[in-house]
């Protein structure tokens, strides 16, 4: 668990591994399924976001 955007968020990747599947496959099915998530399930960095938190 990390704060991003003063949000408690959980990274793609760290789900992903909780579940057993690639990151890929996660995305890949929150895309297909939008309706089955909630509407601030997931979001992400715009380039500026990303480079900093590199």
């Amino acid at each position: 668990m990390c704060f991003i955007r003063n949000e408690k968020v959980i990274l793609d990747r760290d789900l992903a591994m909780l579940y057993g599947i690639e990151t890929k496959r996660l995305k890949e099915q929150v895309k297909r399924n939008r309706n089955r998530f909630p509407e601030d399930f997931m979001f992400e960095f715009t380039k500026i976001e990303f480079e900093n938190w590199i």
